[in-house]
């Protein structure tokens, strides 16, 4: 036990200075320390830009990511006061260097803002190991430089020769110009991040989301490395976002456009159902993605569940359930794709954490459902025949939610009364601690005993597959839990499924799908990525989920044995043994390693290679899921031959 402090006087008591709280606790400001904190770094600086899009100046947002890896951000609004504060210091200096200082309190500035408690840019400049602000106003440029957010020198005018060295020449900005904005140039910190390297597939998504979200305002991306570049203006927003979003999907109905404005407040949503499975509902606010919902939504989702509930009763389609059951919130997510996006005044905002990811304003729930709901009433009045469509698609779920949980309940009643909820095929592990505990997912019988006499029985659980499962992108849950093999999956994780899943009921934190190196695998492989996507998404995103990575050739050269995982390492490996004689044995699938190989090679944390499965993107998932594994051939095979030359055996 370490050794009682004593002492606890007023010496003990610290004060962090300035931007110190930044660096000393940074998951506070950003969330993580990880890609995503990394990326909202450059998400707070991008919204600063589109605040001045907000106040009716900006036209435009460029990002530039340089070749060393710093990231430019340059907009056309007011640019940044740099006269004087009444704290003696510029204000540019006041807002990159304090907490909690900014236009964005109520002073008339900022109307419409997606920054809250001032401290976006400030936190980025603390947590940069280099940053460098570039005002451009009264035709002239003025700049401050930093570094892990202390002032490196006073505000002063650049030269035309420090635009040029600092900014791209495609800008062509000149120090006497007309031109206003502000130009952020920084490079996160290598000591606060485990990883600097920007990834630009997310910052396009961010900023074609924002282009959506606000027609009008043009954003211009470029990667000085890749030579990448993208330009993104809409001016159909957020019925553009939907239908963008929903491309590839036959509609059930057309997008539905619903919107309402009173004093400082306004809600607008876009709402469209497909014949698909699965809910895409986004919430904003101010521009803000709002990844965790938060009262908006919780609207949203009590409008859309009233409004088509009371058009079903008034059409009469309401008393079709069986057993006198009625519509759940439930059964109106399915294949429901949406945007609600709320604009409001920036002082009045209650977000969750700095993040922003959950709105907290109980006064937005009201006003957006009353906007939704009117809405909707108005629309299926004018339009009965998508009014039908849509009910249609809502009770074709509600019968399959009521025939799914009779499965469900029969499921469990049937491994009641056998006396064990655990499928006999699996091989259970000793250990009934779940962050200690995994589960081998394998493919085939032969497989399986091999991973079964492997395995540590201490934390390995082994659960075989007979073969190909159903491929659940195209099936209802009722059939899912009634499919064998998925029924033993669901039984021995734990945790349920769909309306009563619990995911602290999981039994292991480690979910390994062990699969061969064929064809064959890389469909199984698929089918259960597929299965855990559509129907345990938290599984994936609280990183339970892996695929093991087997070796693909053992080579030998007399008692050196070596296991290699692609063809370029074999290759290496053959070469490195020189003229020996060397034996080559390719595994074509797992039940050809006996168990000691298995374990050598694949189960052993010592040496095994697991890749953890991450959603990244979760909508681009959501269109490639669909693409690959729904009904439709034709964008399959478009797909397919587009990406052919890209495929490897390797997830």
């Amino acid at each position: 036990m370490p050794k009682p402090i004593q002492s606890y006087t007023a010496k003990e008591i610290q004060v962090l200075e300035g931007l110190e709280p930044v660096r000393k606790r940074p998951g506070m400001f950003i969330g993580s320390t990880d890609t995503r904190g990394l990326h909202e770094c450059l998400r707070e600086i991008v919204d600063n830009s589109v605040d001045e899009s907000f106040a009716g100046v900006a036209k435009n947002v460029w990002v530039w990511i340089a070749k060393d890896g710093t990231v430019t951000v340059r907009d056309d609004g007011r640019g940044i006061p740099v006269d004087k504060h009444k704290t003696g210091v510029s204000a540019l200096e006041i807002t990159m260097t304090k907490l909690h200082a900014g236009g964005k309190f109520g002073g008339g500035a900022y109307k419409v803002s997606g920054g809250l408690h001032g401290v976006g840019a400030s936190v980025v400049n603390a947590l940069s190991s280099y940053f460098r602000v570039v005002i451009l106003r009264d035709n002239k440029a003025y700049f401050q430089e930093y570094q892990k957010g202390k002032v490196k020198a006073p505000v002063k005018t650049a030269s035309q020769e420090q635009i040029d060295k600092w900014l791209p020449s495609q800008w062509n900005l000149k120090v006497s110009g007309s031109e206003t904005g502000t130009i952020t140039t920084f490079q996160p910190d290598k000591d606060v991040f485990e990883a600097t390297q920007f990834d630009s597939q997310k910052i396009k998504t961010l900023l074609k989301d924002r282009a959506y979200l606000i027609p009008g305002l043009s954003f211009h991306f470029y990667d000085e490395g890749s030579g990448e570049e993208a330009h993104y203006y809409f001016e159909g927003g957020i019925k553009s976002l939907v239908s963008h979003t929903n491309r590839g999907k036959d509609a059930v109905s057309e997008v539905i456009y619903v919107s309402k404005e009173e004093g400082d407040i306004s809600a607008e949503a876009a709402i469209q159902y497909t014949d698909t499975y699965n809910e895409n509902v986004k919430g904003y606010v101010n521009g803000i993605n709002t990844t965790d919902g938060g009262t908006h939504l919780t609207g949203f989702r009590i409008a859309l569940t009233r409004a088509i509930s009371d058009y079903a009763k008034k059409v009469g389609v309401s008393e079709k359930l069986p057993g006198g059951n009625g519509l759940s919130g439930d059964d109106m997510k399915e294949g429901l794709t949406a945007v609600v996006y709320v604009k409001m005044p920036s002082e009045s905002l209650q977000f969750e954490s700095q993040t922003k990811a959950k709105l907290n304003n109980p006064e937005v729930q009201g006003f957006v459902q009353s906007a939704v709901k009117e809405g909707l009433d108005t629309y299926f009045e004018e339009h009965p025949n998508d009014a039908r469509s849509i009910i249609d698609k809502v009770f074709l779920a509600a019968r399959a939610r009521l025939a799914a949980r009779a499965a469900k309940e029969a499921v469990l009643r049937k491994g009641a009364l056998e006396g064990s909820s655990l499928p006999g095929t699996l091989a259970d592990c000793q250990s009934r601690d779940p962050e200690n505990s995994e589960l081998y997912i394998v493919e085939g019988e032969s497989a399986g005993g091999s991973a079964k006499q492997g395995r540590d029985r201490h934390f390995q659980a082994i659960l075989p597959l007979g073969g190909k499962i159903l491929n659940t992108e195209r099936a209802h849950l009722d059939k899912i839990v009634k499919f064998e093999e998925l029924k033993n999956l669901i039984i021995a994780l734990g945790a349920g499924v769909g309306d009563i899943i619990d995911y602290n009921k999981i039994r292991y934190h480690r979910i390994i799908i062990m699969t061969d190196a064929d064809v064959d695998g890389e469909h199984i492989k698929t089918l259960l990525l597929t299965f855990f996507f559509r129907h345990m998404p938290e599984v994936i995103t609280r990183g339970y989920l892996y695929v093991a990575l087997p070796p693909l050739y053992r080579v030998q050269s007399g008692k050196d044995v070596n296991f290699v995982y692609s063809d370029e390492e074999k290759d290496a490996v053959v070469k490195e043994k020189g003229n020996g004689k060397i034996t080559l044995q390719r595994y074509k699938g797992l039940g050809e390693m006996n168990p000691e190989q298995l374990w050598e090679t694949t189960m052993d944390p010592k040496v095994r290679i697991l890749k953890q499965v991450n959603i990244e993107d979760a909508e681009e998932s959501d269109r490639i899921f669909t693409t690959l594994m729904g009904e439709e051939v034709a964008p399959r095979k478009k797909f397919i031959q587009t990406h052919a030359k890209m495929a490897t055996l390797d997830i």
